[in-house]
């Protein structure tokens, strides 16, 4: 199986190269990843107290892609810079401004690391911190779970600052040992729907996703805090609760992402399992996740990607009690592809490559509004598609960062 899935991979590559050519046949192909709009939404910035730090701007509006301010949030976040970390092609780079622009984008996140160990979010153009919005509390919320999976990656050459990124881990690994090792296991029931009540927020398997991928990675390379592997366990288990379906039978094996929904936004939950399977030696979480790759990814693709849907139970049969199908975002997608790329690395097994070779067409126009969403000479994606006709052609943070990602994946196997 192994010889089958290499030559996959020299084909995928052939293919792709002849693409690139055809896209651009006065360049020569220097891959998939372009960095340069997420260049251009970058800046290093001053702080107060004199510290200068990198920050990616949010939104970049459409035609001259300048930068907007939120007025609720402020123009750049944790959520976003964090994520932009996690690109090889910046964290793994021997280019000396790539480099730096990573270092800063670390000295970012510790400075919005709050004094209770987690973190804010956002900050004003005037530099400050929100400190007053609830997306920018400090607290046990997304961007504190991001800032730790970036944080618990950093690669950086800067030996001091590698120090500071682990105390900063340290100190936010206390907090959540003591907040999910002592929460109660028990559960809720809505509509009908047993969920987990032990996860973020209770119920977020969303969250509990980022917050395995963030431990595995502070476990693995920050400290082998036997504590960690108590909480991915936990956060794992409750996953399980959250699937519904099988192969069979509706919602085909999907993780809800909170309560009793879905969405597709976020949805790293299959991706997280198959860390989580491969950390603990858990077969069952490898298999939980092959099931919703297997039968709810097929599904998703059938229905043209809706963007969520809730369920209710009724005498034993799950169904759909509210859907949307917009919008469609890079979000969504990136989280299906980075499952399916894990499931081929695991299993060895083409069909799983294969997949992720469907899902990641959304962003060349295979889509519900046939649009291309990246354009490979900018790298720039656009941020969402509205309708069956209509795109939203800003290109902010998210989408870049998460189209790049979704790039990523198949430049990581094609290395292996």
């Amino acid at each position: 199986m192994r010889k089958t899935g290499k030559i996959i991979l020299s084909l995928i590559t052939v293919i792709n190269v002849l693409t690139a050519c055809i896209n651009n046949p006065e360049k020569e192909h220097q891959g998939t990843i372009n960095l340069e709009h997420l260049k251009h939404l970058y800046a290093a910035v001053t702080l107060e107290n004199r510290k200068d730090v990198g920050v990616i701007n949010i939104y970049s509006e459409y035609p001259d892609y300048d930068f907007e301010v939120e007025p609720s949030e402020g123009f750049t976040c944790v959520d976003d810079v964090a994520r932009a970390m996690m690109i090889d092609a910046i964290r793994s780079s021997d280019d000396e401004e790539l480099q730096a622009k990573y270092d800063l984008m670390a000295e970012f996140l510790l400075y919005m690391q709050a004094e209770n160990g987690y973190f804010h979010n956002f900050i004003w153009r005037d530099l400050s911190i929100n400190k007053t919005y609830r997306t920018s509390l400090a607290e046990p919320n997304w961007w504190s779970w991001r800032a730790f999976w970036a944080l618990s990656n950093y690669k950086g050459k800067d030996q001091q600052l590698v120090e500071k990124t682990d105390q900063a881990c340290e100190r936010l690994a206390e907090n959540i040992f003591h907040l999910y090792l002592n929460q109660p296991l028990s559960t809720d029931t809505i509509e009908g729907v047993e969920v987990p009540n032990w996860l973020p927020l209770g119920t977020a398997s969303d969250q509990a996703a980022i917050l395995i991928l963030g431990l595995e990675a502070y476990y693995q390379q920050v400290i082998k805090d036997e504590r960690a592997l108590q909480v991915i366990e936990r956060m794992a288990d409750g996953l399980l609760l959250t699937q519904k379906g099988d192969a069979d039978i509706f919602p085909f094996g999907a993780y809800l992402s909170w309560q009793n929904m879905w969405h597709a936004y976020g949805n790293s939950q299959a991706y997280a399992m198959l860390k989580a399977g491969q950390l603990l030696d858990r077969e069952d979480y490898i298999e939980s996740a092959l099931l919703e790759i297997d039968h709810f990814y097929p599904y998703l693709m059938k229905e043209n990607f809706p963007a969520y849907f809730s369920i209710n139970k009724v005498d034993g049969r799950f169904e759909i009690i509210d859907q949307q199908q917009f919008p469609q975002i890079a979000y969504g997608f990136r989280p299906l592809i980075w499952a399916c790329i894990e499931a081929f690395t695991i299993t060895d097994e083409g069909k799983y490559l294969w997949r992720a070779e469907e899902i990641i067409e959304w962003f060349s126009g295979k889509n519900i509004a046939s649009q291309q969403m990246y354009d490979q000479a900018t790298g720039r994606c656009f941020d969402g598609i509205i309708s069956e006709t209509e795109v939203n052609l800003n290109s902010g943070a998210e989408s870049t960062i998460e189209a790049l990602l979704s790039l990523q994946a198949f430049d990581q196997i094609k290395h292996k």
